[in-house]
């Protein structure tokens, strides 16, 4: 077997163990959201965690992927995740995907394979040096400030901000996976270190705004996140590692037009049903309160 195709299966596997997950987070969002519960307070639960393991899993098999493809063809395979989560996330809800979710759904995966299709070869620098990592991170932190500002449709900016931590994530993880297995330098390199360190904090980051999205019901979130995610890697990967888009101008065009049918079926999927209650969920009701009698009625009365 071939690199590439090991990259592609590495990355099938990852997709679904992301959808996996994804459904959790979901489905623990609409239960702490009927009962009002923090984003903090969920990190106690064990649905919680158990999310945790498989996106963790998932984020395994990814850096693996990197080894052996290059960054824009392993990170458009990621939209397969929205494949695999948005029946499996109907499935568990009890209800069947609409017609509206799977057109929704088709578009993005077709935006996206578009820009599959003119990913590039291998890249002639696959690693970050230290400035430009910091740099990166500097402006990706700035980025996810921005958009995790309170606001109007905060799901899809949460999303939004969650695709682009984890596309970071990815290109910096490129850059650890290179150098520590580069044996011509040392394991625990300063760069090593701080590019780790710097794919800790936005894997995490990445994680937790998911999970703030996810609030809203998982198809658009999970789309949005789907399409910044390889967007957000690409760019690293063009303008820093060296890669291109094949095709040249005509590559550039189908690239751009996968991003205007992804975007369409990111809007179409804003319309899949919310969430519905979760089943244990107490609904609090207040009492009624008595009609007080009026005043004007008792004293015509006791005349």
């Amino acid at each position: 077997m071939s690199a590439t195709l090991f990259a592609v299966a590495l990355s099938l596997v990852s997709a679904v163990a992301y959808a996996a997950a994804a459904v959790a987070q979901e489905r623990l969002a609409a239960r702490t959201a009927d009962a009002g519960a923090g984003l903090w307070r969920l990190l106690g639960t064990g649905s919680w965690w158990w999310s945790v393991v498989l996106n963790a899993g998932a984020a395994l098999l990814h850096v693996a992927a990197l080894k052996y493809g290059p960054l824009t063809l392993v990170q458009p395979l990621g939209a397969l995740t929205l494949v695999a989560a948005v029946p499996l996330g109907a499935r568990i809800a009890g209800r069947h995907v609409t017609a509206v979710e799977w057109r929704g759904t088709a578009l993005t995966l077709a935006g996206l394979g578009a820009v599959l299709i003119t990913a590039s070869g291998p890249a002639p620098d696959d690693t970050l040096s230290l400035p430009e990592a910091l740099a990166v991170a500097g402006a990706t932190a700035a980025l996810i400030g921005a958009l995790s500002r309170r606001g109007a449709k905060p799901g899809l900016r949460h999303a939004t901000a969650s695709g682009i931590a984890s596309g970071v994530a990815s290109a910096l993880t490129q850059t650890v996976t290179v150098a520590a297995t580069d044996r011509s330098g040392p394991l625990l390199a300063p760069q090593v270190i701080v590019v780790a360190l710097l794919v800790a904090a936005f894997a995490a980051g990445g994680l937790l705004l998911s999970q703030t999205a996810y609030r809203g019901g998982l198809g658009a979130p999970l789309a949005m996140v789907t399409l910044a995610n390889p967007v957000a890697a690409a760019v690293i990967g063009l303008s820093l590692l060296g890669e291109r888009l094949q095709g040249g101008v005509a590559g550039l065009a189908l690239a751009g037009a996968g991003a205007v049918l992804a975007a369409r079926g990111v809007i179409l999927l804003t319309r899949s049903p919310a969430p519905a209650a979760s089943p244990g969920a107490t609904v609090m009701t207040l009492p009624a309160i008595p009609a007080q009698p009026d005043p004007e009625s008792l004293t015509l009365r006791a005349s």
